[in-house]
Parts: C-alpha cells; structure tokens; sequence
C-alpha cells in the first residue's frame, strides 16, 4: 500500500574508462585503496585527454565508479548531438563534460566516519590533480585562449553526497576549488544509522560549519550551490526526508528536489534508479549544461544566475520562488486589431477554444487585463494541450499600447500579425511573448494513466495579476491552418475564492476526514489546503469525483505538493482513490532554518474543465494500513534502541529479586513481572515526557534559526531537539511512545524464546559430543563443566585478547568473540543445571542466559564497523582506525565474560551497594529511550559501564581468596553430586 508508481526508462551507453595510474603515493597516501578514472563515451569520444569542463562523479555507500556511466553517457551524445552544433550555446561557453569517476573499492561510508572522512581527503586531493590536469600541454586539448579551470563540479550519490559537503572542512581542501554540487539520494540531514561515535560527530562538524558558513556575510561557502535530489516513498534505503536541506542552507544557495516535481520526469525513483534513470539523467545533464561556461575560471556562470537556472530545470514553474522570465523580454510582434472586433472578449469573460484551426487561418483572441486593486489576489490562468512556442499551433502573448518610436515602426519586432482587416478604427498592440514562463503539465486524458506517460504534455501558463500591471491585454493566437484536436482555455480567476483551507485537526481527519464539494460554477484551477496535514507519518487516500454534461476538454489533474521541501505528485486522469503519501514534517530531522513555510502542510491542486459545469467532491481519509508503512520506513532503527529499554528494566527486576531472596530468576519470569509492573509505568512517564517536549516546540516553533549572529549560539540546541525520544514534536504522536514499547516487548520475548531455543539445541550437540559426566575413583560421578583456572591463566588470556584489540582487531571484534563464548558459558550452564537439578545451577544459568540477551541486543550497533573492518581487510588496506582500538571500550566486556565462563555467579548484596544495580540499568533504560535512536553508539559504553561495576567485586573476590561462598563478593559454583530439586 501507498507505493508510487515506478516510470523510469532504461539508459543505454557505451562506457570506456582510463584509470590515472600516475595519480600515486606521491599524491596521495590513498592511492593504494582508491583510483581515479576518466569516462568517455565509445563512439563519439575516446581520446583520454581533457577538452572540456571537469565534473567528478562521487559514488555513495558500497557503490561503484561505473555508476558514472549513465550520467556521463549522456552528457557526451547531448552536447554531440545538440550543444555543438548551436552557434548561441558555443557562443555562451557550452564544451563537452570531462566525467570524472572515483573508485572507492566499495568502501561502505554510511556506517564508519573515519572511512567517510578519507574519501573526503583522497577527494580534495583528486581535484587538484584533475586541475592540474588542464595545465599540462600533453594531456589537454583545450583552447589556449580559454582559462584553465579553477574548480570542479560535483555529482555524489548517496553518501558520496555528504562526502562532497565534507570534503570543505577538510584540512587539504583549496578554496574555490568546488561551487556547484548536486546529490542523488543524499541524506544530508542525519546520519542514516548512529551506531558510530564517528559518523555521528562528523555528521554534527560538518553541518554545523554549513550552518554558520551562511551566517557570515560573504562567507566561505557564499559561492557554492547545492541542489539535493531525493526519490521519494520508492526509496526504501534512505528515507527521502534525510535529504533536506532546509536546516542547513537558505534558498539562495540551495533547495531539495523530488524526482516527482521535476518536469518531464513526474516519478518517484529507488536509491539505485535514481543514478541510471534515462528521464532524471536528460534534466540533471542539461542542468549542468546551463550552469557552465568554460569562458569562466570557474568553469560556471555566477552563483545567483546558477540558482535561477536550477530552479527554472527541476521546479515545476508553480513554486512562488520561481522568477517570472516575461520583465527580462523584449516585445517580439506587434498586432494590429479591429477595435470592435468579436475576438475582444469582455472583462471577466473565459476564452474556451474546443478545436483550434476552426477558421483555417491566424486568429487572435483578446483578454482585456482587469484594473488591479488593492489585495488583489486574481490571477491568469491559461491551459492548453498544445505548444504555445513559435513552433505550436497557439501562441500567448502578453501586450500593452503600441508607441511608436522614430524611425522604428512596425519593423522592430518579429512579427507584424495586422487581423484588422482594413479597418480604419483599430488598435496596435506590442505584445511579449509568454512562451518563457510556460510550465510542462502531465496530460490528462480519458486514456491517461500515470504523470509519466510518454505523451505530449500540456502547456499551463500563469501570472498573477499584480505581476501585469504594465500589460493591458493577453492575447491568444490561433495559428493552426487546419482543424486539430488542440484546445486552450484562458480565464482571470480569484485566487482566493478559488482556495479553500480545511483547519481542521489530525483527530478529527481521523474520525471523519475530509469532504468538500467544488461548485458547478468555478475557476479552471481550484486548490484545496490541510495545513494540519504536514507529517511524513500518515498517509491518506483521496477521492475525487464528478460527472461532467458534456464531454470535457481534459480530465481533471491534481496536483499534490508541500512548500517546503519541493516535493509535488502529479496525478492525471484522477478517478477513484489515490494514494497521498508526503515528505514533510519527519522525525528526527532537523527543524528548519527558515519556518516560513512549516505551517503550509498539504495542498491539493486541481485543474478541471470549466466548461463541464458540474459539482467535483473531494474527500480525504486516513490510510491506517498505509500509515503503519510510513512508521516502519522512519522507525527502522528505533528497535536498535527501544528494546534495551525492555531488557535493561528486566535485568533490574532480576537483580532486586536475587538480591532480595537469593532466586535469580529466569528472563521470562523477569519480562512476566515487568509486564505487570515497571514497563507500563516507563512507557506512560515517556509518554507523557513526549507530550512536554512536544508542547515546548510548539511554544518555541515560528521563529527561523538562522537568522542573526545571537542565535548561532543557541543553533545547536535548535537543531538537535528533535533527537529525543522518538524525534517527533507533534503532540499527536505520543501514542507512538507506548507502541514503539509494546512493539518493544514483542521484539525482546521473540528474541528471548530464539535463544532459549538455540541453547537447548546447542545442549543437546553438546552432551552427545563430550561427555560431561566423568567418575571419581570411588565410583561416584562429578561436574567438570566449569574448569577453575588460575589467575596467572586468566590474566595471560585476556592480555593476549587486548593487545590484539589495541594493535590489530578492532574492538567490535573482539566483542563479537564475547558473544559467542557467552553463548557457549550459557550453553555450558545450561547443561551443568539440567544434570544436577541445583537451584544454585539454574541461578547461574539464568543470568548467564540474561547478560546474553543484553549483549546481543548491543551486538548490531558493533556489526556495521566489523563489516568495514572485514571489507578493509579484503581490499588489502590494513591502516588500523585508532577510534576502534580503545581497550577500555572492551576491557570489562572480557573480564565480565571471562569470569562467567569460569562459574561465577554474581553475590547477593544486602548492602547499600545494591542500588548501584538498580540506578545503573535504570539509567540504561532511560538513555535507550530518550537517547538511543539518536546516539546508539553511546549505549555500548553505557553496557560496558555496568558490565565493569559487575567485574570489580571478581577481581576483589580472587584477592582475597580462591573460593569464597556466601559472601558479599561473587559465588563460585558449588561442584554437585547430588541432584537437587530446581527452584520454580
């Protein structure tokens, strides 16, 4: 449910790659890991020499360089097939693009810092190579008399997205060297998962230094744009939402787009679609093509002018900040009408033209402007399913007053189009042609089915009327020489009257959502908003219906979007129900730095036949199913956090009744009790804490971040209060809490029952394995499933194991051999309890059992740095990370389990000394909530805290004697000979 539609076309090349292998170790200190490459297009381009501007492709988390290849394919046979033979782009500096490739040996970025901050440094180091490529005579074919390129334009993909935006805070970076990047799927708000202290602060440096970069006049990203395209709901690897960049940088520099608004694409796209798709890879080239000029050091025009043409490429023309190109025209005809002519429609009056071509000659039809008053909100609104350029059957033009000029005449414009037909009462209009500000629409036809059909779109054209003011009338001009299927209607509507805003609450759109009926008599463009509907985490199905009297010239289309960021969903051929399913306000994602639009929420945009004279309801309902979808793609790593909650509060329930009456009882009777008791009161604590963050937000909410140097410093804690708990602050979501929690338990009980399971399979290979029952002399058997080693023995081992952490194995190694040689103690103890039936037994093997659940559930925040320890490995790169080699991040891990697979059992403790217990898992629990999803990587150090306060009382306990029982200290395991009657 609520999955978009995938349209995306296959792209075809034919790659060739030149690998620089002179870009060495006297360049580089990576070049051992990493390599540069050239792509050329076969066919059209193979000499590996530089011609042209220098744009470098970065690819993202375990990606390849030969993913340059759809992007540079197409820049070759688009420059070979168009740019070179136009005189006016050659003249504006348009040269073939030298794709620059970088491979990364899949080096996996979104989970190790270190390896992140590398491929920045290698980067910034490839860039003054590829530079000084330009200067070398042998390698470069270039115009002399054309300047050698002073920076580079950037393409990453995924997190090679981040690792462009880093690779400015790098110590090696040369200024100026970068001013133009645009990511593909890029999560630049967060990290995609927090299990590395690394990735975490780098994330943090490197968005704080974008931030107040832009809080400095002219500073040192002041010439940098940046555009992040992301691919919406069919990006099941990074959520869409972590592209933003509205916490990072103003409009000015920079904005976040949806493949889904960009014209002529109108689709949602995957993480990998994204690189390759054939209609995204035509827009994003010829974006590129319109920002560079090879006349400029730079190799692109100014920042401002580069922005302009970004927005003009991937918006649909529709957003308030796309400027107007009609002022910046010259008047292209001059048309000559009769005064009393009937195509001078009257003011107010619609113009529907059902078949052009009717007269089988030129025509033109004359809008009167009206006079503009104060607040006035009308606009123009004009909609064909034709061409309206020099080449289409219709033209629009906007025109004011002739005035003659000497010497000039009629001879200063283009066309001279005279329809008076010898009239002595008539009029001359000079007119600007409207064809500059004309926006692409997905055709809505009776056959329509999808934004992306490949069919002729249609053509849309507005203005508010506040922006004509110079102008006294819109022409319309009918050119067609024969009679066509093509239709335009124009009209001056009321933007207000034609708007209606629904403020209505998330509660009550649950219960009864959303009915509106559009009158029979209304504009051609109706829009409908939901202010209150902002949230990534709903989604919803839209019906619209209506019955027309007569067959319409189009079907109606609609128009999902948001303000903020650019993210609209084009639906043509509306019937029946459609999935709405948005990108706005999501958890965990930095608030805005400008909150202008953050109150906006949904809008419904609507374009249907005026002429249909019919009612159109519209009604918007909650999709639950769809919805719980929508809470999995944004809360996949909350259960590497929430369950500790869980286990940290069962463990503590162990602990007071161990302590208590000597029982350690079992995990499942420890889950039952807190079932009853602890859980229900944490999860309705946080509940309540959410609606207080919550409400604090709200209070707070309204005001922009970026706005003076004062509130720099109050920046950080702006930014990250969404980082708590479940990063939501809509008060609506507090049942998220106590779900997440019920969610929770399941998950932990599962997991629980999956070991138990395990270990009894395990026991059983066990026993049939070894046998572990061995005779004394005197015939009567004895336990020796717990050898007692010596403390020389103990020592010597786990020295052995943390030299091998601080030198060659990271510790998360280490910590994956813990897990398994406490599998095996629980494995061990487990068989140990079932022979002997002791209660003492069955109290070790339960807490053996549940320090292993607590280390598991810790175990997948390690995995993701094991797995680029391993890949480093394989690649031959041997450069140990320092982060990962901390003993200290280990140390008690090995003593806790070392001690646990000689047979020792923690002590009672009667003393004050038992609250440490308590305080210590509580405060795990608390952190895991509120902190976990954020910053998981600390709750390894916070389990290693408490896994050294249970390792001290060993070490004391061996000082003092061998075996100790019945002390304050730890108990070593009674050998049975007997069997005992287990405890319940």
């Amino acid at each position: 449910r609520q999955l978009d539609s995938k349209g995306c076309k296959m792209s075809y090349m034919l790659s060739a790659f030149a690998k620089y292998t002179d870009f060495d170790t006297e360049h580089t200190r990576f070049a051992t890991k990493y390599s540069l490459y050239l792509y050329r297009e076969a066919g059209i381009d193979q000499d590996t020499r530089v011609k042209g501007i220098p744009v470098l492709f970065i690819p993202g988390n375990a990606g390849s360089y030969k993913q340059v290849r759809s992007l540079a394919a197409e820049a070759a046979n688009y420059y070979h097939d168009v740019l070179q033979h136009d005189p006016q782009a050659q003249q504006d500096g348009k040269r073939p693009f030298d794709f620059f490739s970088v491979d990364f040996n899949e080096d996996i970025t979104a989970f190790h810092g270190q390896t992140l901050l590398d491929q920045a440094e290698y980067l910034n180091e490839a860039i003054a190579y590829i530079l000084a490529l330009y200067h070398n005579p042998h390698r470069s074919l270039r115009d002399d008399s054309l300047p050698d390129p002073t920076s580079v334009m950037l393409v990453g993909h995924s997190m090679g997205g981040i690792v462009a935006r880093t690779m400015f805070t790098m110590h090696n970076y040369q200024p100026n060297t970068i001013n133009t990047i645009i990511t593909l799927s890029a999560p630049h708000a967060r990290a995609p998962v927090s299990f590395d202290q690394d990735i975490v602060d780098t994330y943090q440096n490197i968005n704080e230094y974008w931030r107040k970069s832009y809080l400095i006049e002219s500073g040192p990203l002041d010439h940098v744009t940046l555009v992040s395209i992301v691919g919406g709901g069919l990006d099941t690897v990074v959520p869409s939402d972590y592209a933003s960049l509205t916490s990072l940088m103003p409009e000015s520099h920079g904005f976040t787009v949806f493949t889904s608004t960009m014209p002529y694409v109108w689709t949602g796209m995957d993480h990998l679609a994204i690189i390759w798709c054939d209609q995204l890879r035509k827009a994003v080239i010829k974006a590129l093509f319109d920002v560079a000029d090879v006349k400029q050091p730079t190799q692109t025009i100014p920042r401002a002018e580069r922005m302009h043409h970004f927005r003009k490429r991937f918006l649909t023309g529709l957003e308030p900040t796309v400027q107007k190109e009609l002022p910046k025209q010259e008047a292209k005809m001059l048309l000559s009408l009769d005064d009393q002519s009937s195509a001078i429609l009257i003011e107010g009056e619609r113009l529907s033209l059902r078949q052009l071509g009717s007269s089988a000659k030129t025509e033109a039809y004359v809008l009167p402007v009206p006079s503009l008053v104060d607040n006035d909100a009308r606009k123009l609104s004009v909609l064909t399913n034709q061409r309206i350029d020099e080449h289409g059957p219709v033209q629009v033009f906007l025109c004011s007053s002739h005035v003659p000029q000497a010497g000039a005449g009629g001879n200063a414009y283009a066309i001279n189009l005279d329809l008076s037909g010898g009239s002595s009462g008539f009029m001359r209009l000079s007119c600007k042609d409207a064809v500059v500000d004309a926006i692409a629409l997905p055709a809505s036809k009776s056959e329509s089915n999808f934004a992306f059909d490949d069919v002729q779109p249609f053509t849309y054209v507005e203005y508010a009327l506040k922006d004509l003011s110079e102008y006294q009338f819109v022409a319309v001009v009918d050119k067609a020489s024969e009679l066509t299927d093509g239709w335009v209607v124009a009209e001056f509507s009321d933007a207000i009257k034609s708007t209606v805003t629904v403020r209505r609450s998330l509660r009550s759109l649950m219960l009864s959502g959303m009915h509106r009926v559009l009158p029979a008599a209304r504009a051609m463009v109706n829009e409908i908003r939901v202010p209150r509907v902002h949230s990534s985490l709903l989604a919803y199905t839209l019906r619209v219906h209506q019955n027309c009297n007569t067959e319409p010239l189009f079907q109606p289309l609609l128009r999902q979007y948001i303000s903020e960021p650019y993210e609209s969903k084009f639906f043509p051929n509306v019937r029946g129900d459609v999935n709405i399913n948005l990108h706005g306000v999501s958890p965990f994602v930095p608030p805005p730095a400008n909150a202008a639009h953050t109150k906006d929420g949904l809008s419904l945009q609507i374009w249907s036949d005026p002429t249909c004279n019919a009612e159109m309801s519209v009604s918007l309902d909650i999709d639950i199913l769809g919805s719980f979808g929508k809470l999995y793609m944004r809360y996949r790593t909350v259960f590497a956090a929430f369950p500790l909650v869980v286990v940290a509060l069962v463990l503590r329930k162990q602990f007071k009744v161990y302590d208590a009456t000597g029982i350690f009882m079992s995990f499942s009777e420890g889950m039952d009790q807190c079932i009853r008791t602890s859980l229900p009161v944490l999860f309705i604590a946080l509940s309540f804490l959410s609606l207080a963050l919550a409400n604090h937000a709200t209070i707070s909410a309204g005001e922009g971040i970026l706005g003076s140097q004062d509130q720099a410093t109050e920046s950080f804690l702006e930014f990250t209060k969404n980082d708590l708990l479940l990063g939501s602050n809509d008060p609506f979501f507090f049942w998220l809490v106590p779900l997440f929690g019920v969610i929770s338990v399941g998950v932990c009980i599962v997991l629980n029952y999956i070991t138990l399971a395990l270990t009894q399979v395990f026991t059983v290979c066990y026993a049939k394995v070894r046998n572990v029952r061995l005779r004394n002399d005197d015939g009567r058997r004895t336990q020796t499933a717990f050898a007692v080693t010596s403390p020389l023995q103990r020592v010597i081992t786990t020295s052995i194991l943390l030299i091998m952490v601080a030198t060659i194995i990271p510790y998360q190694f280490a910590y994956l051999v813990l897990c398994l040689v406490q599998l095996a103690t629980s494995v061990r103890a487990l068989r140990l309890a079932q022979e002997t039936r002791s209660g003492n037994n069955y109290n070790f093997y339960n807490y053996v059992h549940s320090l292993l659940i607590l280390m598991l559930w810790i175990l997948p925040i390690n995995l993701p740095v094991l797995v680029v320890w391993i890949h480093n490995l394989a690649v031959h790169w041997l450069t140990p990370f320092s982060s990962h080699h901390n003993i200290l991040s280990i140390m008690p891990y090995i003593l806790i389990v070392e001690t646990m697979s000689t047979g020792h059992i923690i002590p009672r403790l009667t003393s004050p000394w038992r609250l440490v217990n308590n305080i210590m898992l509580f405060a795990l629990a608390l952190y895991a909530a509120v902190y976990g999803v954020s910053y998981a990587y600390v709750l390894h150090h916070l389990v290693n805290g408490f896994a050294a306060w249970l390792a001290i009382p060993d070490g004391v306990n061996d000082t003092a004697s061998e075996s100790i029982t019945n002390s304050q200290f730890y108990e070593r395991l009674p050998l049975h000979n007997e069997r005992d009657t287990p405890y319940s």
